[in-house]
C-alpha cells in the first residue's frame, strides 16, 4: 500500500480535528456514482474496501481516498457520429449545417452516447499526519493535487494547508550533491538524473543507470546546467526520485517490506495497518532528513 508519487504539503498549527471529526466532514462530500447521463463524478470514498470510514486511522496517522469517475468517450467517436448526423441534416434541409447547428449536433450526440460509454474510476490516497504536520497526496499530477486540496477545502473550511518552503532550491542542492559526491547524511546517490539548462525550451540530458561521477556530467554542470531530477536512496531502505519542484516520485521500499512480512500478520487488515504504519514511520524520517538539508523555512512549530 506504499505511496508511489508524493506531493508534500504542511499542515499548520490550526489543525485540531480528529479522525472521527474528519470522517464527518468528508461524509458531506462522499462519492456517489454518476447516473447514466452524467459524464463524471468525484468525492470521498473509504480507503479500504472492507471498512466504511472515510478517514481511516492507525494510531494518530490518517488515510483518506478521493475517487474520480469519468465516462470514456473519445473525441474521434463523437466526431464520427456528428459527421453522419450532419450529412443527414444536409439532406433534410438542402444545405450544409452552420457552426451553431454543428455545435448543437455535437451536444446531442455526446448526450446520447454518454449512457453507453465505459467508466474509468481512479482513487487517489491522502495521508494526513497531525503529529509531524504533513499532508501527502499520492499523485504525480499537479492538477490532481489541486483538485484534492480544493475538495478538502470544500469539506473543511478553512483547510489549514501550506506549501513547503525551503531556503535552498532542490535544483541547486542536487547539483551540489552530484558535484561533491556528498549527499545529505543517510542518503546515497543512485544512477538516474536529469540535467537541464535554464529556460523552458533549454536542452536537457538524462542519465539512466549511469554513474554520475563522470567527466561528461561535470562538463555539463560547468556549462550552466543544473540537476532537475535525481535518484536517491534513504538509509538503504527507500529509493525515490527527487525533482526540482520538491516532488518525490517512484518511491520504492527496499528490504523493509520483507522484514515486515516476517512478522506474519494474522489477516489482511493487520497487514494493511502494519504496512501503513511502516510507511508513515520511514517516510517521516526521510522527509525530515531531506527538508533539513534544504533548510526548510519553519512556518509552523511541529509537534
Amino acid at each position: 500500500m506504499w505511496f508511489k508519487n508524493l506531493k508534500l504539503f504542511r499542515l499548520s498549527n490550526t489543525w485540531t480535528w480528529t479522525a472521527e471529526q474528519l470522517n464527518a466532514f468528508l461524509a458531506k462530500e462522499q462519492f456517489v456514482s454518476p447516473g447514466a447521463a452524467a459524464p463524471m463524478a468525484s468525492g470521498w470514498t473509504p480507503p479500504r474496501e472492507d471498512d466504511v470510514r472515510l478517514a481511516y486511522s492507525v494510531g494518530q496517522q490518517i488515510l483518506c481516498a478521493f475517487r474520480s469517475e469519468k465516462k470514456l468517450l473519445p473525441a474521434s467517436v463523437i466526431n464520427q457520429f456528428v459527421k453522419q448526423r450532419a450529412i443527414e441534416l444536409e439532406e433534410q434541409q438542402g444545405f450544409k449545417p452552420g457552426r451553431k447547428q454543428l455545435r448543437d449536433l455535437k451536444d446531442e450526440v455526446t448526450n446520447a452516447l454518454i449512457p453507453r460509454a465505459f467508466s474509468l474510476t481512479r482513487d487517489t490516497r491522502i495521508w494526513i499526519d497531525p503529529v509531524n504536520h504533513w499532508l501527502v497526496i499520492d499523485t504525480a499530477s499537479a492538477t490532481k493535487a489541486e483538485e484534492i486540496l480544493s475538495a478538502l477545502g470544500k469539506a473543511i473550511y478553512p483547510f489549514p494547508v501550506e506549501p513547503i518552503q525551503v531556503t535552498i532550491s532542490p535544483a541547486v542542492a542536487m547539483t551540489q550533491w552530484i558535484t561533491s559526491g556528498q549527499p545529505p547524511a543517510n542518503f546515497t546517490i543512485d544512477q538516474d538524473a536529469e540535467l537541464r539548462a535554464g529556460g523552458d525550451k533549454a536542452a536537457a540530458i538524462r542519465y539512466v543507470k549511469h554513474a554520475l561521477d563522470s567527466v561528461d556530467i561535470e562538463k555539463h554542470i560547468q556549462s550552466g546546467k543544473q540537476c532537475t531530477r535525481l535518484a536517491l536512496t534513504w538509509h538503504d531502505k527507500v529509493s525515490f526520485v527527487l525533482t526540482e519542484a520538491l516532488d518525490i516520485k517512484r518511491v520504492a521500499p527496499q528490504d523493509i517490506l520483507d522484514e515486515a512480512d516476517q512478522l506474519a500478520p494474522a489477516n489482511e487488515a493487520e497487514k494493511f495497518d502494519g504496512e501503513f504504519t511502516l510507511m508513515c514511520a520511514e517516510l517521516n524520517l526521510l522527509f525530515a532528513g531531506l527538508l533539513d538539508s534544504l533548510e526548510e523555512k519553519k512556518l509552523i512549530q511541529a509537534a
